[in-house]
């Protein structure tokens, strides 16, 4: 196990009617807010409404930015930034899911940034402060409402690139299962790929000695896997829609990965995906993470017949491990297929005639991956297996 400090500073206030108490931890940090958030839904569903109320009765003073998109675009931030110059903001509120966050986020660093923004993403600044930042979640997916990442999309080129901050974690995150009970079904499984893929970055790992974390990875896992049918049979269902919030949390917050190496290369092969083609993150994760683990898992192969032993009850072949190892991938994706997601690029509506450009993007700054490091030629063929 490696040497390791954690710190997660963000408060998080969990449980019905949390979002109850935004006026009351806003106010800590100033008198304006720039209320940050994406579609309609947080306006049909009176969310919207009831926040502004709850932040007026506290004496704050409101800025409105609307419009997040899944996958979140630089020129919003941009837009955002300036807005939040011009009316000298204190905190910027986001209220929604992961992409309205890492918006957010990144909105935070551009305000007292004296460059570009973008530059942050492309490894040619680091940011220095930032402008507080509070949550009110909607989507258990990213577990952006209390990490220290953002990801973000660049129109020009279609870059999505993420960029990583301990001053980036949000001051405090409001987290209400009930305002989830709304999530269509789809959308609801996208999450459940994202936060399992988070734990899984952070599980496939070299570093020996790691058992005691092995587990809590393993549990995690175990409990998505249970909760989500429940969650999505039943959208109304609290503990289910309890159970999933806490783990896209946990999952993300720092806590999983310690004294561990990451990896993350299926991340940033998914990346690519979503930059060009808009689809939903987690729908892409569910397609590339298997093909990742067909293409790595005889580096370690003994890493691979543990998470199908544990994680998905394979009963264990001590005479092929190979045999393993498949069957727990086709578990893995039998899982995704079963709440709907797809696990193959067609299945996805998604051509296989740019993984040559995809495959040069995603390497670009050199090799991915920690469990063992993927170039272009295989992150190419990962893309095939992708569409196998």
């Amino acid at each position: 196990m490696r040497n390791f400090t954690f710190s997660n500073t963000t408060k998080i206030i969990f449980g019905k009617g949390a979002e109850e108490k935004v006026g009351r931890e806003a106010a800590q940090y100033g008198r304006k807010v720039l209320l940050h958030y994406g579609g309609g839904h947080i306006v049909r569903s009176g969310l919207k409404e009831r926040v502004e109320k709850y932040l007026k009765d506290a004496g704050l003073e409101i800025v409105e930015l609307g419009g997040v998109q899944p996958n979140p675009r630089l020129s919003l931030v941009r837009e955002g930034i300036e807005l939040a110059r011009r009316e000298k903001v204190d905190l910027i509120l986001a209220v929604g899911g992961g992409s309205v966050i890492d918006s957010a986020k990144a909105i935070g660093i551009g305000v007292p940034c004296q460059g570009d923004v973008w530059d942050f993403f492309m490894g040619k600044a680091e940011a220095q402060e930032t402008l507080p930042v509070g949550v009110v979640l909607t989507i258990p997916a990213a577990g952006s409402e209390s990490s220290t990442g953002s990801v973000i999309t660049n129109e020009d080129g279609w870059l999505k690139r993420p960029y990583g901050s301990v001053i980036m974690r949000p001051k405090f995150a409001l987290l209400n299962p009930e305002l989830t009970y709304s999530l269509p079904p789809y959308q609801t499984a996208c999450g459940v790929a994202d936060m399992m893929a988070h734990i899984m970055e952070r599980y496939f790992t070299n570093e020996p000695e790691v058992g005691f974390s092995d587990h809590l990875c393993e549990a995690a896992l175990r409990s998505i896997i249970q909760e989500a049918p429940r969650a999505i049979a039943e959208p109304e269902n609290y503990g289910a829609r309890a159970n999933l919030m806490w783990a896209s949390t946990i999952a993300h917050n720092g806590l999983l990965g310690m004294g561990r190496e990451e990896d993350w290369a299926s991340h940033n092969i998914e990346h690519e995906l979503s930059g060009i083609y808009d689809i939903a993150h987690g729908a892409g994760l569910a397609i590339v993470f298997p093909a990742w683990m067909k293409y790595v898992y005889k580096h370690n192969p003994s890493r691979f017949v543990q998470f199908a032993v544990r994680v998905f009850q394979v009963e264990q072949d001590f005479c092929n491990p190979e045999r393993t190892i498949l069957e727990g991938i086709r578990r893995l994706e039998e899982f995704f297929r079963s709440i709907g997601l797809p696990v193959r690029l067609k299945e996805a509506g998604i051509p296989a005639d740019r993984f040559e450009e995809m495959a040069e993007k995603a390497t670009a700054d050199g090799p991915q991956g920690s469990l063992v490091p993927l170039y272009k030629g295989d992150v190419l063929a990962i893309y095939e297996l992708c569409n196998s």
